[in-house]
């Protein structure tokens, strides 16, 4: 029971992080409210969660999915947290997929690898390495091996006010 306890309460942490930039400010639209959390099979430890088999977590309407989850425990804080698998971190506005995800809060960065995707409505923007900063929502790709060819390549939509 203090295991699950334990779990529980280390899992309602973790996922703020989707949600917010230093678990203090949600970031426009899909932070805050209640977190919940779900995989096939999980472990809990002082010094980590691991999370197994379809993990996720999520929080208002920001997500993170994965086929693992690990997060590391320092001072009984949270301080990173990494993805591995068919990765998806999901916002209101925005999908990206990768291979691998690494989330660090004191920077409030998730560096997402591995033939990465970032789709924001019709918009299209691939490469081997996205940065995300889940404070000001803004991405930095950078160009990687395999499908792209070390180049990163994008498609956008120019809005044209409905005409």
């Amino acid at each position: 029971m203090t295991r699950t306890l334990g779990m529980a309460a280390v899992a309602l942490t973790m996922l703020a992080l989707p949600a917010t930039g230093g678990a203090q400010t949600p970031p426009a639209g899909g932070g805050g409210g209640a977190v919940s959390f779900g995989a096939d099979g999980g472990e809990y430890t002082s010094t980590g969660i691991a999370l197994r088999g379809r993990a996720e977590v999520v929080q208002g309407q920001n997500r993170l999915r994965a086929d693992s989850i690990n997060g590391t425990i320092v001072s009984g804080d949270l301080t990173r947290v990494e993805a591995s698998g068919n990765v998806y971190f999901v916002t209101p506005d925005q999908t990206i997929r990768g291979d691998r995800a690494v989330y660090t809060f004191a920077n409030d960065e998730v560096v997402v690898t591995g033939d990465v995707i970032l789709t924001q409505g019709q918009n299209v923007l691939t490469g081997g390495r996205l940065v995300y900063d889940t404070r000001t929502e803004s991405a930095r790709m950078e160009g990687g091996a395999g499908s792209s060819g070390g180049r990163i390549r994008g498609v956008f939509f120019p809005d044209n006010g409905g005409n």
